[in-house]
């Protein structure tokens, strides 16, 4: 059997293969609300064969959204409507996983197809947070710094949406500290400028993360997996970089972090990014490597024996597929032909597959 297609067990929960669906926003929800696009999306890849299927970027309070029409779990209302898409998800032998998140500086932003820009509160739009009151870029809002107390209701929010994570039938949750979003910020000398206890030095800079990944564990059942996706460099001199990365590995997985989502970048527009196909891989290795913790690898990775390679040599322990998987939801259905294993379609697919 290819290692791809061997089961990876974490706590109580067993993902039945090595493959992934990556976070990827929709911006299609209305007040937080996932509806039927997101049903579909999210189904169609846990019918497709993917062992867990994370849903988006979803946010922990109403200002924690990329934009207005981001996915959230501030309110019961939301809670119900995931229970439903979750309900499928598990239905067809997927682990129904979320990705909780804040967006900090970069929130209140319209959707990429709109061109990305700041929405104002003319148009539902509100006034962005962050560790420091420095603009992502010259198109951004200048955002809030956050005091003491907006520290301790980020901490709360991140807690309450864990609880509302679990009334609502997940089975996996992922920490979003990546990406130049909130928790990317605090964590970053180039975005965190504060002189308190939040800022400096690193351990001043992973104090917020380390204190949300303690409220969310807390609240998170023992018996289930909590991840945690980081960019492992911000891809520019002075900034966060994998040596850091690489402690703050070893700080979370004691407490109670089972892997790290390796990406990158996103914390300064002007980062210079060597795209290639599975660039991000070495750092998924050598975090997994030097601080003894599974890892996710993502980023450009697109080719069945690419992806075998990367956990067969055990660069990584999961892949984490996005736009590869939404121009083919069946992915592993190919890549398992690919490689000369045998999965079990869905009953209703068996005469195709």
């Amino acid at each position: 059997m290819p290692r791809l297609f061997q089961p990876l067990t974490q706590r109580d929960i067993t993902f039945r293969n090595r493959i992934a669906v990556s976070p990827m926003c929709q911006y299609s929800a209305r007040d937080g609300l996932p509806d039927d696009w997101h049903l579909v999306h999210l189904g169609s890849r846990a019918v497709g064969g993917a062992a867990t299927v994370i849903a988006e970027a979803t946010a922990v309070s109403p200002e924690g959204r990329i934009s207005p029409a981001d996915t959230g779990l501030w309110n019961e209302s939301q809670t119900s409507a995931w229970t439903r898409i979750n309900r499928f998800i598990a239905e067809q032998g997927a682990v129904p996983a979320v990705q909780l998140a804040h967006a900090g500086r970069k929130a209140s932003t319209d959707a990429p197809w709109r061109g990305g820009g700041m929405v104002g509160p003319e148009l539902g739009g509100w006034t962005p947070v962050a560790p420091s009151a420095v603009a992502f870029d010259e198109r951004s809002a200048v955002p809030e710094a956050l005091d003491a107390a907006g520290i301790e209701q980020v901490i709360e929010d991140f807690a309450a949406a864990t609880r509302r994570a679990l009334d609502a039938g997940f089975q996996m949750l992922e920490i979003h500290a990546a990406h130049g979003y909130l928790l990317h910020e605090f964590l970053s000398p180039l975005s965190n400028l504060r002189t308190d206890r939040y800022g400096g030095g690193f351990d001043q800079r992973i104090r917020l993360l380390l204190e949300v990944v303690d409220a969310v564990r807390s609240d998170w059942p023992e018996r289930l997996p909590l991840w945690l996706r980081i960019s492992a460099t911000d891809w520019v001199e002075g900034g966060w970089d994998i040596e850091q990365s690489i402690a703050l590995a070893d700080r979370v997985r004691e407490r109670g972090v089972d892997l790290i989502d390796v990406s990158s970048g996103g914390s300064v527009p002007n980062a210079k990014i060597p795209l290639q196909p599975g660039y991000q891989v070495p750092f998924a290795c050598r975090i997994r490597r030097e601080a003894g913790i599974a890892t996710g690898a993502v980023g450009l990775l697109t080719e069945p024996a690419q992806v075998e390679r990367i956990v067969a040599d055990q660069e990584a322990d999961m892949v984490l597929l996005a736009r590869e998987l939404l121009r083919d939801p069946y992915f592993p259905r190919r890549a398992a032909q690919a490689l000369g294993a045998d999965i079990t379609p869905p009953p209703q697919y068996g005469r195709a597959w």
